[in-house]
C-alpha cells in the first residue's frame, strides 16, 4: 500500500504539479516563446512561427530550404541519405532544374547549398544571406521592388550568430516575405 501511495504521489508531482509550474513560469518570463514564437501579419492574424519553416512556391517570394516533411511539423526529421544516394541526387537535380527555370541566367556553380539541401529537422525557417541575395533578381522581376530595397529587407530580417559564436548569420524567410508582400501591395 505504501508503494502505491508513493507511486501516486510521484505521478501527481511529475505529471501535474511540475508541468503546470514550468508552463506557468514560462508564460511569465517568456510569453512569446512559450506560445510558439508566432508571427502576426499587419492584420494581426497568425501566419506562422519564427521557428518552423514554410514552403513558398510563388516566384514573387523568397524560397526557403527544401523540406522533406511538406509543412507538417509533427513529422519533423529528414531522410538520412548518403551524398551518393540516388533519391537524394535526383532531388538535388530537381531543385537545380527548378532554380534554372526561375532564374534563366543562373550560374549553377553559384547556387547556395541551402537552396538545394534540407536541414536535419526539415523545419529550418532560415536561409543564409547568400541564399536570400541569390534570389533578388527573380524577386525584382516579379514584384518590381528595387534591388536596393530588397537588400535592405534582407538586412532588416538578418539574425546574428546565436550567442555571437554559434552558427552563421541567417534570414528568416517568413518575416522577409511578409515585408516583401507589404511593399508589393
Amino acid at each position: 500500500m505504501k508503494t502505491i501511495r508513493f507511486c501516486l504521489l510521484i505521478v501527481f508531482i511529475c505529471g501535474i504539479i511540475y508541468p503546470l509550474a514550468t508552463t506557468g513560469i514560462a508564460q511569465l518570463i517568456f510569453p512569446k516563446q512559450a506560445n510558439g514564437s508566432l508571427i502576426l501579419n499587419k492584420d494581426h492574424k497568425v501566419v506562422g512561427s519564427e521557428l518552423i519553416g514554410q514552403s513558398f512556391t510563388s516566384p514573387k517570394y523568397f524560397h526557403g530550404r527544401i523540406s522533406s516533411i511538406d509543412n507538417d511539423a509533427a513529422a519533423s526529421g529528414s531522410n538520412n541519405y548518403a551524398p551518393s544516394n540516388k533519391e537524394m541526387l535526383k532531388r538535388v537535380d530537381d531543385s537545380i532544374d527548378a532554380l534554372k527555370r526561375e532564374n534563366p541566367k543562373l550560374n549553377v556553380n553559384k547556387i547556395p547549398l541551402d537552396l538545394i539541401t534540407n536541414s536535419g529537422s526539415g523545419l529550418d525557417p532560415d536561409i543564409s544571406i547568400q541564399a536570400a541575395e541569390f534570389q533578388i533578381p527573380r524577386i525584382v522581376k516579379e514584384t518590381g521592388i528595387s534591388e536596393q530595397k530588397l537588400r535592405q529587407l534582407i538586412k532588416k530580417n538578418t539574425a546574428d550568430r546565436s550567442l555571437g559564436i554559434f552558427g552563421e548569420q541567417r534570414v528568416n524567410v517568413l518575416q522577409l516575405n511578409l515585408d516583401v508582400e507589404e511593399i508589393a501591395r
